[in-house]
């Protein structure tokens, strides 16, 4: 018998820019649940709120209403310097652009938010991560001297170091060839499958959405469509 356990849960979220005429909204009464282990793809057309739901998700930016709860807790009711500790320890967050430091090398660019937090390193766990994304040979590099390929595997390195309870990657493909492309899909989908990481991914490629357990479609703010591609832990691969 398999027990699902929720992991993230939102509730009629709202996100409002702007006043009277000018006033836009981006995110409109946006409610859903996400179990452990689940790979859920996020698509919809250009400016259709899907960033500015995950950024909310994230942490990143607070929402006009409703509520995100992440392992229970209530993410947006925490005092900033909570928050921050929180996103450090619980959330993987990976961008198109990898945003990774320029001074700093693979390693510590890996490092840094459990190194941020103020926690010894564990220096099994980077030898691990950094083995794991094909990065061995390039560890002491700055992010100039990798390709676009590689950084972004530094910042999903980045991501997987302190075991998050989510993965929240805004198109993590986006500025990659597509064999890159392809690469960077096949670690993340082998991570939620192998260790059971749950991943919430946004794209604009539908061959990409297919791959997910669960797909969600955004339109003007709203969830339009969401539907089980296959069974959690099983199905098609």
């Amino acid at each position: 018998m398999n027990i699902r356990m929720e992991i993230l849960r939102c509730e009629n979220l709202t996100k409002v820019y702007g006043e009277g005429n000018t006033c836009v909204k981006a995110l409109d009464n946006v409610s859903f649940q996400v179990e452990k282990g689940e790979f859920v793809s996020i698509v919809g057309p250009s400016g259709s709120g899907k960033s500015t739901l995950l950024h909310i998700l994230g942490g990143v930016d607070k929402p006009t209403g409703g509520k995100v709860y992440i392992n229970g807790t209530d993410i947006h009711a925490l005092k900033e310097d909570k928050l921050s500790i929180f996103r450090r320890r619980q959330i993987g967050l990976i961008y198109q652009f990898y945003n990774l430091l320029p001074v700093l090398n693979v390693d510590e660019n890996i490092a840094l938010p459990h190194l941020l937090d103020g926690r010894k390193l564990d220096q099994e766990r980077l030898d691990q991560i950094v083995q794991y994304m094909g990065l061995t040979e390039r560890r002491n590099n700055l992010p100039s001297q990798l390709s676009g390929g590689q950084q972004q595997r530094v910042s999903i390195g980045r991501a997987l170091f302190h075991h998050p309870a989510i993965i929240l990657a805004d198109e993590p493909t986006g500025n990659l060839d597509r064999n890159n492309g392809a690469e960077i899909i096949r670690l993340l989908k082998e991570s939620n499958r192998m260790q059971k990481q749950t991943l919430l991914l946004i794209t604009h490629d539908e061959s990409i959405a297919l791959q997910a357990d669960r797909m969600i479609c955004i339109e003007d703010g709203r969830i339009t469509r969401d539907e089980r591609i296959r069974m959690l832990g099983g199905g098609l691969s």
